[in-house]
């Protein structure tokens, strides 16, 4: 892309190379301005022109891979294999039959795994990403997608660019290129135009799309957009990845490729068995054909797919956005969250509630939130105090507020102290238009500390506002009552200290504001500053969050604070959200040695704290490894860009939605879209219900086919006719496995979930007990059909068909009432999570009213070789496939009294 249609002589010689250019050119070969941006008829028609600042978007789902990828399991193979011989031996109606159930089966799951697709593609669409952006003179946020050459960007620490920018002022700014160059370690940006052919990584002066700032502030002009930035060059090389597939979902096919290896042992033990015994050839062939249909869950993978799709929506309606499907799982298994306090465990909707200057201390009114600035002996301190602390609030400042006070851009801390000033009749944009700002030292993590200067009349005045410790640790005077400077003594820093904790007693969020005059804008650092006043700002613990972290210590999970707040606030906190019920134990990060150096007493101390206060970014890296390796499963909650590091070392990195940055939202697995606590117990709550809709359905597949496989295959061990036929198993497979199997994967979960410790998630999909209750069910299935398959013969002299109709009705039966044996073995007996569940009601009148038309409707009963039944064969039916329904709830019943 050209920098422009008729770029000035400054760029004729380099129009495609804005980084030898002087950032003024540049801004001129654009025709852009940046105090203004531009306006929002050019940016439109410049969108037009250049399209959407987007690259090649990941394809979506291909519906004829989709179909493809219905028949290449190894299930579907063994399927065809068992069509094919039957076709081979000339049994027309089972190899019809079964290619029949082949494409009823495909197009289920061709249309279960499409809308889950479509599912997962319109969820990334809830995650994109935006920028801030001059326009019109005024700072908006834009989607990344409505950049345009020209724009005129903002940048901040944590901040992933979006399109590839030539800056044009910075401070103190850095950038992680390794998503570009590979190379690790953070560049310094500057301004100064570099070589025309300088390699991507020496470009000090661009911004790279796909990039992340870790350090800093920056404006810079957009030179490229799309696939004309240099991410968008290298994107055209690139194949899209594979698609990922979650554990769980690994352990689905690898249980599938065991069944049917037991499936096919199965049918060459008892075909070897029929053949040494002399039997008919044509009776052991249709035999085989019934034992590998019966024996394989047709629809495990398309009930998997269809009940993460379904869970990972669930979450997204609780503000939970998951970016990856391994995290569903994980979530389930957590068992110590570390939380951020603000806005987390707090409304994060700050309110400037004090000013103190040491001799006047200023309250805001409840109800205006303006300052009552007279004081009783009707001196003008108050005023003076109000004056200059505010005046370093709105000045130290990268927020903005908008005008309908709906979309406020910036830190939400930032935004209450421009309310504040607002609320006194103080506006920042008229401020800065008085006294311009010439530089800023942008906020770092490690100081603590922000400034910025101003041209103040014919000096320049650097203010500063950080944390109260780091900001007194610069200062070397504070101002008296009189308005004259006295130097810090140490008691002058111990009475500093003392109101400053006093203020986080209060459950209050303290900054400290000071100042220094300086000669020229360069003299600008952090030493020599006077101290000027603390200002205590107010964010209350929102409703929900006692009540969600008693879910926690309920379930198994341990909630811990990690906060860079001081202790005293943080201990405040705690206890009114009810973190624990003593008083918290709580850990400095300035007395927390390296993990590694720690003796296993004072690591035993690490495990066991309530809060980590006052904590560093390398310090929460630390402990969320160190938890881990005493073999916690962590989900850790974070929102800056030093946060990026702890999230990925989680088992569940979780940012925050609205405050986060563009850092910490791509390093997580999980989006809070409204920062709320609640919202990650909401999640670990469907991610519990999920793994346990899924453990069920499996459970009450296998115990299903399970019970087919030994109805056949005890009839061929003592020589019985067969009581089933292929064909009938087929249909048995597709009406009671299938139907009742998706009912089971959506449903909503028991009320007692949360009432009982994490899962291990080292431990399989099926563990024992489980393995034990699918053999036992399928025994008393299996025994309860052959029973009436005998008695039908014996006492009630039915037919051979008459006896198979009989056996098959008692089967399809057993196993649909078998639905309610999934029920908790803790929930109640008739209101339970199966029976709440209106889809497992939806799924038993579909598959009833499905085996009805099967025996009266002649087109269907023909083939299925099924015959009319007489009364007293329907009571049989009845009785006999009631009975492994009353057994399980038997077994249910004295299992719960055992764990009671």
């Amino acid at each position: 892309m050209n920098l422009t249609p008729a770029p000035p002589s400054a760029l004729s010689a380099s129009e495609n190379v804005p980084h030898a250019a002087s950032p003024q050119d540049v801004v001129a070969a654009f025709d852009t301005s940046l105090e203004d941006g531009l306006s929002t008829e050019e940016a439109k028609a410049r969108l037009r022109k250049f399209g959407p600042n987007r690259l090649a978007r990941r394809r979506p789902a291909r519906v004829a891979r989709l179909l493809w990828h219905q028949f290449e399991s190894p299930v579907v193979l063994l399927l065809i294999a068992a069509a094919a011989v039957a076709f081979f031996f000339w049994e027309w109606k089972e190899g019809i039959a079964i290619g029949l159930v082949l494409l009823i089966n495909g197009a289920i799951g061709f249309v279960t795994e499409l809308r889950a697709a479509r599912s997962m593609e319109a969820l990334r669409q809830l995650g994109n990403l935006t920028t801030r952006v001059r326009r019109n003179r005024r700072m908006l946020l834009v989607p990344a997608e409505e950049l345009v050459p020209g724009d005129i960007v903002l940048l901040e620490g944590g901040d992933i660019v979006t399109a590839d920018v030539r800056l044009a002022a910075s401070s103190n700014l850095s950038a992680d290129e390794s998503t570009l160059t590979g190379e690790s370690v953070a560049v310094d940006k500057v301004t100064a135009a570099v070589c025309a052919d300088s390699a991507i990584g020496d470009r000090a002066c661009m911004a790279f799309k796909g990039t992340a700032i870790t350090r800093g502030s920056a404006t810079g002009v957009v030179v490229a957009t799309g696939l004309d930035t240099e991410l968008g060059l290298i994107s055209k090389l690139v194949e899209d990845a594979a698609p990922e597939h979650s554990p769980l979902e690994s352990q689905l096919h690898k249980l599938s490729g065991q069944l049917i290896k037991l499936t096919l042992l199965i049918v060459a033990i008892l075909g070897t068995l029929g053949v040494l015994q002399g039997g008919d050839d044509l009776l052991i062939i249709k035999a085989s054909i019934a034992l590998a249909v019966a024996a394989i869950p047709e629809g495990l993978p398309v009930v998997a797919t269809m009940a993460l799709a379904r869970g990972m929506w669930r979450m997204a309606r609780h503000n939970a956005l998951v970016e990856r499907l391994s995290a569903v799982e994980t979530l389930g298994a957590t068992t110590v969250i570390f939380t951020d306090k603000t806005g987390t465990l707090t409304e994060n909707s700050m309110q400037l509630q004090e000013i103190d200057c040491g001799d006047v201390v200023l309250e805001a009114s409840p109800e205006t939130h303006r300052f009552d600035a007279a004081t009783p002996d009707g001196a003008n301190g108050g005023a003076a105090c109000l004056g200059k602390v505010l005046t370093a609030s709105l000045l130290c400042n990268n927020a903005e507020l908008s005008v309908d006070d709906d979309n406020h851009i910036g830190d939400p801390l930032e935004q209450a102290l421009l309310a504040a000033g607002k609320a006194e009749g103080m506006d920042k944009q008229a401020m800065e238009q008085r006294f311009p700002r010439v530089r800023e030292i942008a906020f770092d993590s490690t100081a603590k500390l922000m400034g910025t200067v101003h041209l103040f009349d014919d000096a320049y005045v650097m203010w500063v506002k950080g944390a109260p410790e780091e900001v007194l640790g610069a200062c070397s005077a504070s101002i008296q009552p009189d308005g004259s400077h006295a130097g810090l003594s140490p008691e002058t820093r111990a009475f500093w200290k003392s109101r400053t904790d006093m203020m986080a007693a209060r459950g209050m969020r303290v900054l400290a504001v000071a100042s220094r005059c300086l000669k020229s804008p360069n003299d600008a650092r952090y030493s020599g500053l006077t101290f000027l006043g603390l200002l205590g700002l107010h964010d209350p613990p929102r409703d929900d969050v006692q009540h969600a972290i008693a879910q926690c210590r309920s379930a198994g999970i341990r909630v811990i604070m990690l906060t860079g707040d001081h202790a005293v606030t943080a201990r405040n906190i705690a206890r009114s959200v009810g973190l624990t019920d003593n008083g918290p134990i709580i850990l400095e990060g300035r007395t927390l040695r390296p993990m590694d150096d720690m003796t296993a007493d004072e690591l035993q101390e690490v495990y066991h704290a309530d809060v980590f206060a006052r904590v560093s970014p390398a310090q929460k890296l630390e402990l969320v490894a160190a938890f881990q390796r005493n073999g916690e499963i962590v989900a850790m909650t974070g929102d800056g860009v030093n946060d990026a590091p702890a999230l990925k070392q989680a088992d569940i990195g979780v940012a925050m939605g609205l405050r986060g940055t563009q850092v910490a939202r791509e390093a997580a697995a999980m989006v809070l879209r409204d920062d709320a606590f609640s919202s990650i117990v909401a999640a670990i709550r469907e991610g519990r219900v999920i793994f346990r809709n899924i453990q069920k359905f499996v459970t009450y597949l296998l115990s299903c086919n399970l019970s087919e496989v030994l109805v056949v295959g005890t009839a061929i061990l003592v020589g019985l006719p067969l009581p089933l036929m292929p064909l009938q198993i087929l249909f048995l497979n597709l009406v009671t496995d299938v139907f009742p199997a998706f009912a089971l994967g959506v449903g909503e979960g028991s009320e007692e979930i949360l009432d009982r410790p994490p899962r291990d998630p080292a431990k399989p999909i099926v563990t024992r007990p489980l393995w034990v209750a699918i053999v036992l069910h399928s025994l008393i299935i299996s025994s309860a059909t052959l029973g009436a398959f005998g008695l039908a013969q014996e006492y009630l002299d039915l037919t051979s068909q008459e006896a198979v109709t009989v056996s098959f009705f008692t089967l399809a039966f057993a196993q649909l009432w078998h639905v309610f044996n999934m029920r908790d073995p803790r929930s109640g007996l008739i209101v339970n999570e199966i029976t709440r569940n209106r889809f497992i009601w939806i799924a038993l009148a579909i598959s009833s009213g499905l085996l009805f038309l099967a025996v009266f409707l002649p087109v269907a009963a023909a083939p299925l070789d099924l015959q009319i039944l007489s009364p007293d064969a329907w009571i049989l039916v009845a009785g006999m496939s009631l009975m492994p329904l009353c057994l399980g709830q038997i077994t249910k019943a004295i299992s719960r009294l055992r764990h009671e």
